[in-house]
C-alpha cells in the first residue's frame, strides 16, 4: 500500500522558518521524482518545488525561489521542504506528491497534507 505521510506544519510569524517532511512507503522511494504542492483557501492547488529521483535536480515556483529548498534522503524514504523567510501568502495546506519513476511510469500518489499558517 502506497503511503505518503507529511509532518512539520504549524503556525509561524512572518520571516520565520519551518521544515516539512514527507515519508514514503509501499513503493521504491528512490526511483521516483517527488514534489511539494500547496493549496491556499479558495485557491487551486499549485506546484511549489520538485526533485528528481537521482542527480538532485530541483525546480521551484517563482514565488518561493531563494526562500524554499527541497531535498531528499533516499535512505530514509523522506523528502523535505525547508521554508525560510515565510510570508503570509505562504499560508496553505502543503501536500507531498510522488510522480514518475525513472522509466516514466506514473505513481500519482498524494499525502494527506500538513497545514502551514503564517501570521503576525
Amino acid at each position: 500500500q502506497v503511503q505518503l505521510v507529511e509532518s512539520g506544519g504549524g503556525s509561524v510569524q512572518p520571516g520565520g522558518s519551518l521544515r516539512l517532511s514527507c515519508v514514503g512507503s509501499g513503493f521504491t522511494f528512490s526511483n521516483y521524482a517527488m514534489s511539494w504542492y500547496r493549496q491556499a483557501p479558495g485557491k487551486a492547488r499549485e506546484s511549489v518545488a520538485g526533485i528528481i529521483a537521482v542527480g538532485g535536480f530541483t525546480t521551484y515556483a517563482d514565488s518561493v525561489k531563494g526562500r524554499f529548498t527541497i531535498s531528499r534522503d533516499n535512505r530514509r524514504n523522506t523528502v523535505y521542504l525547508q521554508m525560510n523567510s515565510l510570508k503570509p501568502e505562504d499560508t496553505a495546506v502543503y501536500y507531498c506528491y510522488a510522480g514518475r519513476d525513472l522509466r516514466g511510469n506514473a505513481l500519482d500518489a498524494w499525502g494527506q497534507g500538513t497545514l502551514v499558517t503564517v501570521s503576525p
